[in-house]
This record gives structure tokens, C-alpha cells and sequence, in this order.
């Protein structure tokens, strides 16, 4: 990963313009789920490696831009880059990483070019969506299942394909992988922002909740209340909770079996991952679905 860290720095370097370096300190790269599935697909070579530094400029970009829309003043545990330096220093220096990883993308086969410009076109959309979702309490599985693949699982399944072509693979199995990968991977983030501790996560618990999204877990929880237990949790929608309100929640959850039912939908999709590459025999790949669902952060 250290390659991918090193590339980054020296497309932004190319700016020449220091502020841009000095912020992007203070922005989480996080796990790098996206690269350690492309390379553990096609191999680490130049151009694998020049791909992944563009999906992560993509990545960080949209982080950027998610922490403005959801007002966060921290991302894992750190101060965020618009508590820091601002809204419009924020906004444009996301605009900046999207804007160089598509030039970076551009001097290469344009088939890569168009499979990541096309998933992030659909990440822009499931970012509008996650906003129009949390104006009101959604309770339809269908709409919350539409936006976390437009906004998480796209890119997952886009760095999958492009693994895939890199290795002379078949771009639609892997691309099957990488989409019920990113179904999986954004239920069990939503699982844990309810189960998690805040100093894991680096943001208080039930945070998801606070800021208007009603994620699986509230969905199956509010289908197996009363009417007066679905009163009372809409009641508690995008309120900053106390501890006897997160305790009820949490009572209901655990009384209803309710976060065990969205790991068992989460496996459901990793399943279907493991599933859609099986012929390949790739143990990385299985490890990195493994990994995912076991995570505590």
C-alpha cells in the first residue's frame, strides 16, 4: 500500500501548490479495501498500481465531500478536513483528488477511464439519494438497498472489473464480486455504527441515526415494533440521542435479534461474492470478504 500512498503524492505534488499537501494530511486513507482487491486480482504491476492511486484519490474525494454534506467535525477520530480548514477548503480540494484522478486515468486504455468515470457518475447519485433518503424515516429496504450500491458498492465493483481486465479475467464475474462485496461491506459499517464503541469508531455510536440515515438495521428493527414502538422510534429520528433513548433502541434491537438478522443479510451478500469467483480458486479475495464481515472498525 505504500506504493499506492507514494503515487498519490506525487500526482498532487505535480500541482504544485502546497495547502493541497498540507490538508491531505489530515485526511484517513482508511483500509484500502478498493486497491488490496484489484491487486490481489490482477497483480501488482505499474499500471494496476496507477489505477488504484486514481481509485483512491476517488475514494478520499467522496469522503471529503460526505463529511461537508453530514456536517462531521470528525472522520475516524480526527478532527475532518472541513472542521479543519473549512467548508470551501473542503469541497474544493475534493474537487481537486476527483479532478487528478481522472487526468491520471486519462493517459492510460480508456477502458479503465470509463468504468471508474461511469461508477463514479452512480456514486454521485447515491450520494444525492442518501441525502433525499434522510429528509424523511425511510422504511423501504428497497430504496436504502439502491443507494448504498450507488454509493458504496460501485466503486468496489468498478476496481474488481478493472483487476479483472488487467489480468485477461472475466470482467463481469469479478465485477459480481466486487458489487456484493460493497453490499456487504456497507451493511456491516452500519451494523457497527450501532454496535460499535465510539473509540473504535472514532464517532459517537448510533451516529448514522443522528445525522437522518435510517440504515438495514432500523428498517427490520421499526417492521417488528408495535404501533406504538414504530411511534416512538420515529420520534427519536435525528435527535441527539440520551442514554436512556440509545437504551431502548438498543433493548429493542437485542430483544428482536434484530442486528443478528442484518449480519446474517450482510453474509448473504458476501456469499454471493465468494460465489461469483469461485471457479478462480483466489484465496485473497476470500480473505478480504472474510476480514470485512469480521471487522470491528
Amino acid at each position: 500500500m505504500q506504493a499506492i500512498d507514494d503515487l498519490i503524492q506525487k500526482f498532487l505534488k505535480e500541482l504544485n501548490y502546497q495547502p493541497i499537501l498540507e490538508m491531505l494530511l489530515h485526511v484517513k486513507s482508511g483500509k484500502k479495501l478498493r486497491s488490496k482487491l484489484l491487486l490481489a486480482i490482477s497483480g501488482e504491476n505499474k499500471g494496476a498500481l496507477i489505477i488504484c492511486a486514481a481509485i483512491e484519490l476517488i475514494h478520499l474525494a467522496s469522503l471529503l465531500h460526505d463529511d461537508i454534506i453530514d456536517e462531521s467535525e470528525l472522520r475516524r477520530g480526527s478532527k475532518s478536513v472541513n472542521s479543519e480548514f473549512g467548508t470551501k477548503n473542503a469541497l474544493m480540494l475534493g474537487d481537486i483528488l476527483y479532478s487528478k484522478a481522472f487526468y491520471e486515468l486519462s493517459q492510460m486504455n480508456t477502458q479503465f477511464a470509463s468504468i471508474i468515470s461511469d461508477a463514479v457518475i452512480k456514486l454521485s447519485v447515491g450520494e444525492l439519494m442518501d441525502v433525499n433518503l434522510s429528509q424523511g424515516f425511510n422504511t423501504d429496504k428497497d430504496k436504502y438497498l439502491s443507494m448504498i450500491y450507488n454509493k458504496t458498492a460501485v466503486l468496489i465493483e468498478a476496481s474488481a472489473k478493472c483487476g479483472a481486465i488487467l489480468a485477461g479475467l472475466d470482467e463481469k464475474s469479478f465485477g459480481e464480486y466486487g458489487k456484493n462485496l460493497g453490499f456487504a461491506f456497507q451493511m456491516i459499517d452500519d451494523i457497527l455504527d450501532i454496535k460499535g464503541d465510539e473509540k473504535t469508531l472514532g464517532k459517537p455510536s448510533m451516529a448514522d441515526f443522528k445525522e437522518g440515515k435510517v440504515t438495514l438495521p432500523y428498517i427490520y428493527l421499526f417492521e417488528n415494533l408495535d404501533k406504538e414502538g414504530k411511534k416512538q422510534l420515529k420520534s427519536m429520528f435525528k435527535k441527539d440521542l440520551n442514554e436512556q433513548e440509545k437504551i431502548w433502541i438498543n433493548t429493542q434491537f437485542k430483544e428482536k435479534e434484530i442486528l443478528e438478522k442484518s449480519i446474517l443479510e450482510a453474509k448473504k451478500y458476501a456469499k454471493k461474492a465468494i460465489n461469483a469467483i469461485e471457479k478462480y480458486s483466489n484465496q485473497k479475495l476470500k480473505d478480504i470478504v472474510e476480514a470485512m464481515i469480521d471487522r470491528n472498525f
